[in-house]
């Protein structure tokens, strides 16, 4: 299995972005990177594993919430170094479309919490860079953070 933290070479990394009623499914990080921060829910993806099974499958791990995992929309590289300079984390991270199917919300697995969250609820809480700059891109929030 790719070892996530100090890798040989990048991982590859899936998410979900799941809107229903107007509000978006995210967790808070239980794990580094981005301990803490709230965040598009996903994980590693799995040898033999398509985008869409590892968005599917890590959604339902952390969330407890079924999903219908569709196109990529949103791809970005994450790297966090060490004070020497060596990679401590290095992601390429695709996040895909879905559609919500089925399950009440709850965090779990390395999910700290997991909620259906309004833009103005994002106002409040602490939320990863990356995580804004698709919902801005999206036009889920506006531009003003």
């Amino acid at each position: 299995m790719s070892r996530r933290e100090y890798p040989d070479r990048p991982v590859v990394g899936v998410g979900a972005v799941v809107i229903r009623d107007e509000k978006i499914l995210l967790v808070k990080r239980g794990v580094a990177p981005s301990k803490g921060l709230w965040a598009i829910p996903g994980g590693a993806l799995e040898l033999g594993e398509t985008l869409q099974q590892g968005a599917e499958r890590e959604i339902l791990e952390e969330t407890g919430v079924t999903i219908r995992a569709r196109e990529p929309i949103y791809t970005f590289d994450f790297f966090e170094r060490v004070e020497s300079g060596r990679i401590r984390f290095h992601f390429v991270i695709v996040d895909v479309a879905a559609d919500y199917i089925s399950g009440d919300v709850k965090g779990a697995d390395d999910a700290l919490d997991a909620r259906w969250l309004t833009p103005a609820d994002l106002d409040r809480l602490p939320v990863a860079k990356n995580t804004l700059k698709l919902l801005q891109a999206l036009g889920f929030i506006k531009n003003e953070r």
